[in-house]
């Protein structure tokens, strides 16, 4: 018996649904209503069931980070001196918590982590790099700083 995944559950109304409010999450329920052809109520109950089932999380606007004077985007991967230590568990606790820091991943690879950082210029993005090296147990760290942005969309691929 095929196992049915999450993503198969949703119809083409859920798909749309998730389609407009990924890309513009401050419509209102009537607006989204009106874009669907679908009347208020069916879309309120659709929507509120996408939120209760998890497949949306939550809403926010998409800032423009240079205009708000975070010029500096970084790729940072670090590994840690030893393999099952304690010391990631910490790190992920304290990382957690860095506003700088966009995005944290645990990896395969080279690295144990790869995260994504934004600094207003290179000496407070040097700033946090002497931060990460006070964390104990880092080994690495490399850094890529990227030149240009080619894109940068948070929206997932979602089908027709």
């Amino acid at each position: 018996m095929k196992k049915e995944t999450a993503s198969n559950t949703l119809d083409a109304t859920d798909r749309a649904i998730l389609r407009h409010v990924q890309q513009d999450g401050a419509l209102s329920t009537p607006q989204l209503a009106e874009r669907l052809a679908l009347s208020v109520t069916p879309c309120w109950r659709r929507l509120k069931r996408l939120q209760d089932d998890g497949y949306i999380r939550d809403y926010q606007a998409n800032l423009d980070r240079r205009r708000l004077g975070l010029d500096v985007l970084a790729y940072v991967s670090l590994s840690f001196a030893s393999v099952g230590n304690p010391q990631p568990n910490a790190f992920e606790a304290l990382i957690g918590d860095h506003a700088q820091v966009l995005a944290c991943h645990k990896i395969t690879g080279n690295a144990d982590y790869m995260l994504v950082v934004v600094a207003a210029n290179l000496d407070h993005y040097s700033q946090f790099v002497e931060w990460l090296r006070a964390i104990p147990g880092i080994h690495t760290i490399h850094s890529n700083l990227a030149l240009k942005e080619v894109k940068a969309d948070s929206r997932l691929p979602l089908g027709e």
